[in-house]
């Protein structure tokens, strides 16, 4: 069970905020390069260090990170639940599953940040005032090249004097993954204003954002200015009032582009009127810009759809598209685009896309 909140917040922003010294340039990348990786477009890593919701934010920020799902490992089947693994006896811990894309995010990358701001890892069974060994420091290595990477790494730490105290984080072999419950999911993310999330999981987000500010997603520092309904929908996740909105009718010829990070997303050639009042549209321009995401926030199974590069919010894909288009609809809220004209894309640094439109 996560500690008490209100009594325990003010404790656990110390913990967490002042746990870790080196940092950014100081704290070492592993000395060598995890070559399993080379060549892969996806990869991942079994990693805990405390709450899951804490860790779930901070690598849901890291670009070239594909997915985050909270959950756990290191105990059976029959065990594997919020209420039993709260108990401390199960033998599970509370880890994310990250799916990476090596080609943008190396291994490296993932274990400098989960070791210098994710967590402490000098801390036994714990995590700031989260106390039990479901909250240990550890790491499941998918096989031996990746524990003896792993292993590598932490003997770098160590070589280098990094902290002050011994490093706890055990490495052990693979593990069964079991995916927490739904209300897990995205957990920060949903429940902004959860104290727990302000005192604990926002503090390392915020140290993510000021130490590495090269492999966020969004950078704030250069993120447009946003109205407050692009805000609600492109980074709460929210939805737009249905045919009141910019794009649900407009059928000029060009492309509609991440309204943070200008990636391009959707084709006006794909797109169709679906009676919905929202852009609908049969694909986006290459697949490989949208991520799609189990979602059940409603009490029902939903694909949601985010932008790979920006992480942006822009909604959902149904399997009730034009079936001569391939059968799919991406119900997409405007709030998330920004429309380039077709006699703009040159101008605007998209006149590889001209071409779709003779």
């Amino acid at each position: 069970m996560k500690f008490g909140i209100l009594a325990g917040v003010m404790m656990a922003m110390g913990l967490f905020c002042n746990a870790n010294v080196g940092l950014a340039k100081s704290f070492p990348l592993p000395s060598m390069v995890f070559q399993d990786d080379v060549g892969l477009k996806e990869a991942n890593i079994l990693l805990g260090g405390g709450c899951f919701w804490c860790t779930e934010a901070v690598f849901q920020s890291v670009k070239g990170v594909n997915s985050v799902v909270s959950g756990y490992a290191g105990g059976g089947a029959e065990s594997a639940s919020y209420n039993k693994i709260s108990s401390g006896t199960t033998g599970h811990a509370e880890v994310i599953k990250i799916t990476y894309d090596p080609t943008i995010i190396t291994l490296g990358k993932l274990l400098q940040v989960f070791f210098s701001v994710a967590h402490d890892p000098t801390q036994l069974d714990r995590q700031g005032n989260d106390v039990g060994t479901q909250y240990r420091s550890i790491i499941f290595a998918k096989n031996e090249s990746q524990k003896q990477y792993i292993k590598a790494y932490i003997d770098d730490l160590t070589a280098a004097q990094v902290f002050d105290k011994p490093i706890m984080t055990k490495i052990e072999n693979p593990s069964p993954f079991y995916e927490a419950e739904a209300y897990h999911q995205d957990y920060a993310k949903n429940n902004p204003d959860n104290p727990y999330i302000q005192g604990v999981s926002t503090p390392k987000v915020e140290k993510l954002e000021k130490e590495f500010p090269d492999i966020l997603k969004t950078n704030k520092q250069s993120m447009p200015d946003l109205t407050d309904m692009q805000k609600h929908v492109v980074l709460k996740g929210g939805t737009e009032p249905a045919f009141k909105n910019k794009y649900w009718n407009h059928y000029e010829d060009g492309i509609y582009v991440d309204v943070v990070s200008g990636e391009p997303l959707f084709s006006s050639k794909d797109k169709f009127d679906s009676g919905t009042g929202w852009p609908s549209f049969t694909k986006p321009i290459e697949k490989s810009q949208i991520v799609d995401k189990p979602d059940d926030s409603l009490w029902m199974p939903r694909t949601e759809v985010r932008s790979s590069s920006a992480d942006s919010h822009l909604g959902h894909v149904f399997e009730d598209g034009p079936k001569d288009k391939g059968g799919l609809r991406y119900c997409i809220n405007s709030a998330s685009l920004r429309f380039v004209a077709k006699a703009d894309l040159q101008k605007e640094g998209y006149g590889q896309y001209a071409d779709m439109f003779k």
